[in-house]
């Protein structure tokens, strides 16, 4: 996500950075190339008048031309103004204490809503609720099915009803939900292909009828600004508590996350970033505009291990990481099947600081040369793996022709094993901070 913007202000800031001291003239220079960079990624044109406008009163001044390092500083102003236009920060799903929290997604067809419906769901189980799903679709075919399906998949059950008008089946469920000791309701409604009257009218008397705690309104971020103009549109008939935008992970250009706050006045509050029911996360401008700079999001990396990451595992790697013959192929298979459920490589890299600016090194990050070292790994015996010394010439030859791969796959896999042995042996060496921090103590002590 985000990617031509990212590329397009990194490109900006590096020339600031080589002109030494900024001046009035070359600083009002660079800015126009991030007011044109922002148009480019499909950013309202009102929102980025006011967004380089803001940035300009700030940058423009003595204490900026005069400081040590005003390329920096300038990167720090946009990035506090990034802030500022994506949101306040995150303040996650409000919970009912004394009662159901009852959530209502609105949004056109087309827009992922139904799937959305269920990533909240597993999101909501997992901070320690029992969510019923409601199928008040009627309008869209197969859509109740679609729901149904996607509720067994995560275990969550389904209030659904044959015939009958959705203000009512939302109504009932709620009956439903306090009868099966279910403390939190997400009411699917009905989609068009347009925004129109009937559409506004049902979604307000469902509304009314379920006092809902929260109302989201589901936008596909691939649309940009038509997600922006819809969300207005929204806005202005339906009392809006944010937008989940869907697909970002797909928007290169970003221009909707950037707009829709500004436009509407109502927060990004979740994102979807994959078609896998776990890719929904809560929104956090501060971390967004830190991967839009390249600086990375390394809070969002620690919480995803957290979640995908064996505890356990984890520990008994570092412990064989301090004992560097210990490490094997095994672990290394182990590792990065941990890390494929943490989401693309890609994605991840961009989060760790100093690599998220690299952005052609992580273009030319292929997902296709992970598999393969997975396929040649799965081809060997368990104590091949586990004892890489025994692969000789004619294992080698095996293993290449079991994997699909060629030798010089093998090999370079090898090596790069090998590689890692000896940068953990160096790590693991008793001066070096690295090596110290894996020992979990302070570096020094």
């Amino acid at each position: 996500m985000f990617e031509s913007i990212t590329e397009s202000l990194n490109a900006v800031f590096n020339r600031l950075r080589g002109r030494g001291k900024l001046t009035e003239a070359n600083i009002q220079e660079g800015l126009k190339e991030v007011r044109m960079a922002l148009l480019e990624a499909d950013v309202n044109y009102r929102v980025v008048k006011d967004f380089v406008e803001r940035v300009t009163a700030k940058a423009v001044g003595r204490e900026v031309i005069e400081s040590v390092n005003p390329a920096q500083q300038i990167v720090k102003i946009v990035h506090d103004e990034l802030i500022a236009l994506m949101g306040e920060p995150s303040t996650g799903l409000p919970f009912r204490s004394d009662g159901l929290t009852v959530i209502l997604m609105a949004g056109l067809q087309g827009s992922g809503k139904t799937t959305t419906c269920a990533k909240l769901a597993k999101l909501v189980v997992r901070r320690g609720h029992r969510p019923l799903l409601v199928a008040a679709d009627i309008q869209r075919p197969a859509a109740i099915e679609q729901l149904k399906t996607l509720g067994k998949q995560i275990d969550v059950p389904v209030y659904a009803e044959e015939g009958g008008r959705p203000p009512k089946i939302c109504q009932r469920s709620l009956d439903f939900a306090l009868q099966h000791n279910l403390d939190t309701v997400i009411l699917d409604t009905a989609g068009r292909l347009h925004i129109d009257q009937a559409l506004m009218d049902e979604v307000r008397d469902i509304a009314a009828k379920t006092k809902p705690s929260q109302v989201y309104l589901v936008s596909d971020a691939m649309t940009g600004q038509d997600a922006v103009n819809s969300a207005k549109a929204f806005h202005e008939q339906l009392a809006l508590d944010g937008v989940i935008l869907t697909k970002l992970d797909g928007d290169a250009r970003g221009g909707a996350a950037l707009s829709i706050r500004a436009v509407t006045g109502k927060p990004i509050k979740f994102i979807g970033i994959g078609e896998k029911l776990e890719a929904l996360e809560e929104f956090h401008p501060e971390r967004m505009a830190s991967r839009i700079l390249g600086m990375g999001d390394i809070i969002s990396l620690v919480e995803k291990a957290q979640e995908h990451v064996d505890a356990k595992q984890a520990e008994k790697l570092r412990e064989k990481l301090l004992k560097t013959k210990e490490f094997d192929l095994q672990d290394f298979l182990d590792q990065y099947q941990q890390m494929k459920k943490m989401g693309p490589l890609k994605d991840l890299l961009k989060m760790i600081p100093g690599l998220g600016g690299a952005m052609g090194g992580l273009d030319g990050v292929d997902e296709k040369e992970f598999k393969h070292l997975e396929a040649i790994i799965l081809s060997m015996t368990p104590q091949e793996r586990r004892n890489p010394d025994l692969l000789n010439g004619s294992r080698r030859l095996r293993i290449a022709k079991g994997s699909g791969t060629k030798i010089q796959e093998v090999n370079d896999l090898l090596r790069q094993f090998r590689d890692m042995q000896r940068m953990m042996k160096d790590m693991n060496k008793k001066g070096n901070p690295l090596g110290a921090m894996l020992r979990g103590r302070k570096p020094g002590r």
